[in-house]
């Protein structure tokens, strides 16, 4: 149900926005404490080692019990208003964007709307709009996961009108450009990759039918997401690094700070102090993340599509009846 299908039309571009959305909310709460982490790995300067004496965090296992012993199990979910606000928004406007943009293909073009190649250019063009419309709330969850203790920001009130009186309006879209030029091959990939997967698992397992249908959707998700984050993820650390600039005075209390110009600069410098890979800082639970987020995202849509389908098809049974 993923993109416009002329054979099986069923869910409108609202109703769309209303599964992304959905998806969006339940799949935040289950991956919070990995987005967490990812972010504490990211913004740390210091090598991922335990040769390191100055490295606050060693690996996934060794941060998850830092975090719980000294911020407390919150800690898993600091930021989660605003990651709330963030995957909400961001699901129903990628998700509407996407049917939106692959029926236009449909009507208007000789292309196939099913197609990988559509699936890719779509995807990719709905999240630069989906993120362009949410990138002050992924800007204050990245803040909030950052931060320690004590907090800088009591709250999300806080958090808006410190940033504005202190850094101005503009310190709600720093970070843009690396998330731009990454969102669009990520998403691009995570549509057209579910796309192939799909057609793949049918090609496969075609006396599957519908039995394994929500798996399959999950195990889908998963793969295209791993693969996907993959490719482009040197974007996802350049933007949080970015995005916590004129915050240094909060990330003391987790090792080295460093202040970038922009997006040149900020790759120079990790280039030049981390190596090669500082830019894949963070990636073990990135894609521990990526696998669950992008399956349970897809998992989830292609379920609440179904129930919408079958809420429809219920209240139309009656008046034909009649």
């Amino acid at each position: 149900m993923v993109g416009y299908d002329p054979e099986a039309r069923c869910v409108s571009t609202v109703e769309a926005a209303v599964a992304g959305s959905a998806s969006g909310l339940v799949t935040r709460v289950l991956v919070s404490p990995l987005d967490v982490i990812k972010i504490r790995f990211q913004l740390q300067i210091e090598q991922l080692s335990s040769r390191n004496p100055g490295a606050k965090y060693h690996g996934i296992l060794q941060a998850v019990q830092r975090i719980f012993q000294e911020e407390g199990l919150v800690a898993f979910w600091k930021g989660h208003v605003p990651a709330q606000f963030l995957s909400v928004g961001y699901g129903a406007v990628q998700f509407m964007a996407f049917e939106s943009l692959t029926k236009l293909v449909h009507n208007v073009t000789s292309y196939d709307a099913r197609g990988s190649f559509v699936h890719f250019v779509c995807g990719g063009l709905a999240a630069c709009t989906a993120t362009v419309a949410v990138q002050p709330v992924d800007t204050l969850r990245t803040r909030f996961a950052a931060q320690g203790e004590p907090k800088i920001y009591h709250n999300l009130r806080h958090a808006v009108v410190t940033m504005y009186q202190t850094e101005g309006p503009r310190a709600f879209y720093r970070g843009l450009t690396p998330t731009i030029v990454a969102v669009f091959p990520y998403a691009g990939f995570q549509f057209s990759f579910y796309n192939i997967l799909q057609q793949f698992s049918e090609w496969v397992l075609p006396a599957e039918g519908k039995n394994g249908g929500n798996m399959k959707n999950l195990i889908c998700g998963s793969c295209a997401g791993i693969l996907s984050k993959t490719l482009t993820y040197p974007f996802d650390v350049f933007k949080k690094r970015l995005q916590v600039g004129g915050f240094e005075h909060a990330r003391a209390a987790f090792g080295q700070v460093r202040t970038y110009s922009g997006l040149l600069d900020c790759m120079r410098q990790i280039m030049r102090e981390e190596g090669p890979g500082g830019f894949f800082k963070g990636l073990s639970p990135s894609l521990l993340k990526a696998a669950v987020s992008t399956g349970l995202i897809f998992f989830w849509y292609e379920l609440f599509c179904s129930l919408l389908c079958a809420l429809k098809n219920n209240d139309r049974t009656p008046r034909k009846e009649g």
